[in-house]
């Protein structure tokens, strides 16, 4: 478990670029802020949170099986999360030519604790990043000394509280964030950034070796 501590800050700091590319899960949360108000924001956000951690439970229960006897499936795993991402960069960086980029949130919210606790939730589990973050990417900080499942267990919780706090400080933070987050310039830029994002990410997935 030491080297698996010795990994977190590394793994923190990627889980928290990911939280800050806009995408599904930033525009659930600001869209609920905005709209809803903060408590609606925030029982999204904790089903944000479930969500992740469930992700990290399924990859942690189906990964430990297939990687202890295959590192074909790893590898095909492993390229096959580099190509979505990469993909993914592309199709951001041609969302440039649009006036607000990708980054758009305007929808309806959800005000009641379940509906809202729902829609955070369901947004996570339908999120293609959240799963292949866990799927593909998480197996990749654990160090062989540690159990499989028991580390993308403990990353899986320590995305969910750096995703947690993160929004969180959306949440707080919106008013301010909702006049600067309207303006077009802004919005590209963020879509901008969250490309060359995804396009690390998957440089960092390329390079990792099986376990």
């Amino acid at each position: 478990m030491i080297a698996l501590l010795h990994v977190i800050p590394a793994f923190a700091l990627t889980a928290l670029l990911l939280a800050m590319v806009p995408g599904q899960g930033v525009a659930m949360v600001l869209r609920q802020s905005l709209v809803g108000g903060r408590s609606a924001a925030f029982y999204s956000l904790a089903g944000n949170a479930v969500g992740l951690i469930t992700w990290g439970l399924l990859s942690s229960v189906g990964l430990s099986v297939i990687f202890a006897k295959s590192k074909l499936a790893f590898s095909l795993l492993k390229w096959a999360g580099v190509s979505f991402l990469v993909i993914l960069s592309i199709q951001t960086l041609i969302q440039l030519k649009n006036e607000f980029g990708k980054f758009d949130f305007d929808s309806s919210a959800k005000t009641q604790f379940w509906p809202a606790f729902r829609l955070g939730l369901f947004t996570n589990l339908t999120n293609v990043k959240a799963a292949l973050f866990a799927v593909a990417f998480i197996p990749q900080f654990v160090p062989k000394s540690v159990s499989l499942g028991m580390g993308i267990i403990v990353l899986s919780c320590t995305q969910s509280l750096v995703s947690t706090t993160w929004y969180t400080s959306m949440i707080l933070a919106v008013h301010k964030s909702s006049v600067v987050l309207a303006k077009p310039s802004v919005r590209r830029s963020l879509t901008a950034i969250s490309a060359l994002g995804i396009m690390f990410l998957a440089l960092g997935l390329a390079f990792t070796s099986p376990r």
